[in-house]
């Protein structure tokens, strides 16, 4: 079972790399769209818009009417094979199936994302899933570059035939992905145990939310105030876009097991406060571009992992996979969108730097406020995710005197101690168990116990004690 898991996270790697690189390339920063409407003469805003808001529409609502695995993959494949007929009128003069085929494929291809949400949470272990989303993230812009390329250096078309063949591979490796393989991490036997409390997801991921929303508007005023001041720098442009964001991805990735990432999100704060006020001072040449675009998108590297692999973390406590990671993506989405707004805007009326730099200053400085709150939400419900700094603490915090201060009903064993110190590490009662040498009905039996002495109902609430204690102190 575990070999089929591995073979198929593989799968699914491979499946959502290819798909999402159609979709990078084709309907969002990728070169096809833009170099297709240029070559027919054809304002690019109402068509990229179009397919944008579209977008953001299939993942926001995929999930209320998508809720089994089996239905998910019927989507991926369904609408990814739709997608590739829908495409072809591109090849062909603009008509009315341009617009309209921008609206279906932003829409079916928003659904489809949305839906691979079931896979990553079946076929990746918990906290795990951060190097499988960087994986794909990682996967699907190098493969966008080669399109990007494709699509300047030869012709628009040549870069549609690039990106149709991603969606080729990603139809066909979709298509191999086992629907009837699942691993037992069933949110209902942790509702059974009181360990957490499923409903408890809804916080965090509306916080969640809000603060991708805010944060991503600067990724939408980059497009329409970077892109346009950089836009006679071709050549270069063409490849090193994303250079930054995958060397990002990789880095993060690739840190030690256990390592603490929650200080690379100041990091990135710092990265995109830098950026603007270098575009606002520098020129418009070569090096200026490498200092500016090397700042925003490997910011935007580090946000989108984190956000990717939080929304992976939290499948774990909900049956509902496509709207979790639909609507936790879409807020992305919405964002871009709404900064991408902004940027017009801001275009039209004619800003100077200086300005548009102050916009995405205030942005910046809205999200460090909401970050120590939107920390401790996730915190409760995550426990140990590597970019979360609350937990970080909690290992010792049984040890310290803010927590032996607290009245208890009765004092705790010496058992229930270490009970406690492994339930604030994250483990799972079953884990426990095979640490301390016990039955699983026993740890159990000291949980309960534990939560009455403590006179709380789960783990989270059990947390939210010990950290406001903790915090206070």
């Amino acid at each position: 079972m575990r070999l089929i898991i591995k073979n198929s996270r593989a799968l699914s790697v491979v499946a959502f790399s290819f798909s999402f690189a159609y979709l990078l390339s084709f309907l969002f920063e990728g070169q096809v769209l833009y170099g297709l409407l240029e070559h027919f003469n054809i304002p690019t805003n109402a068509y990229i818009l179009s397919g944008i808001i579209s977008h953001l529409a299939g993942l926001f609502t995929c999930g209320f009417f998508l809720h089994t695995k089996k239905a998910a993959k019927g989507v991926l494949c369904g609408g990814l094979l739709v997608s590739f007929f829908v495409t072809i009128p591109f090849y062909f003069v603009p008509t009315v199936l341009w617009f309209a085929g921008l609206i279906f494929v932003g829409y079916i291809s928003g659904c489809a994302v949305a839906a691979w949400g079931y896979f990553l949470k079946a076929f990746t272990p918990t906290n795990q899933r951060i190097k499988t989303c960087a994986d794909v993230l990682i996967y699907s812009n190098l493969l966008m570059i080669a399109v990007n390329m494709t699509a300047i250096h030869l012709s628009p078309f040549w870069g549609l035939v690039g990106a149709q063949f991603c969606l080729v591979i990603g139809i066909i490796f979709s298509l191999m992905l086992p629907d009837n393989v699942s691993r037992n991490t069933d949110c209902m036997q942790k509702e059974k145990t009181k360990n957490v409390q499923c409903s408890g997801i809804k916080n965090p991921l509306l916080l969640l939310c809000l603060f991708v929303f805010v944060i991503t508007i600067n990724s939408g005023l980059m497009y329409q105030v970077f892109n346009p001041a950089f836009a006679h720098l071709t050549d270069l442009v063409s490849w090193y876009w994303a250079v930054p964001y995958i060397a990002a991805l990789a880095v993060i990735r690739n840190f030690p097991q256990g390592a603490n990432r929650s200080k690379i999100l100041y990091v990135g704060m710092a990265m995109i406060m830098i950026s603007f006020i270098s575009f606002m001072l520098l020129g418009r040449n070569g090096y200026d571009y490498l200092v500016v675009d090397t700042l925003m998108l490997g910011a935007c590297g580090i946000f989108d992992l984190f956000w990717w692999s939080i929304l992976g973390e939290m499948l774990e406590y909900t049956e509902n996979s496509a709207l979790v990671f639909g609507v936790g993506l879409s807020s992305n989405v919405a964002g871009v969108l709404f900064g991408g707004m902004i940027g017009m805007a801001v275009t039209s009326i004619g800003l100077n730097d200086a300005q548009v730099a102050v916009i995405a200053l205030t942005v910046v400085c809205v999200t460090l406020v909401m970050l120590p709150p939107l920390n401790r939400q996730l915190s409760l419900l995550l426990k140990s995710h590597a970019y979360l700094a609350t937990y970080d603490r909690m290992a010792k915090v049984h040890e310290s005197p803010p927590v032996n201060q607290i009245q208890t009903l009765d004092p705790l064993t010496l058992r229930e101690q270490d009970v406690l110190k492994l339930l604030l590490l994250g483990k799972p009662n079953r884990e426990i168990a095979k640490v301390l040498s016990i039955s699983e009905n026993t740890v159990k039996t000291h949980v309960r116990n534990i939560f009455s002495k403590y006179d709380v109902q789960s783990r989270a609430e059990l947390i939210s004690l010990l950290l406001k204690n903790q915090f206070d102190a």
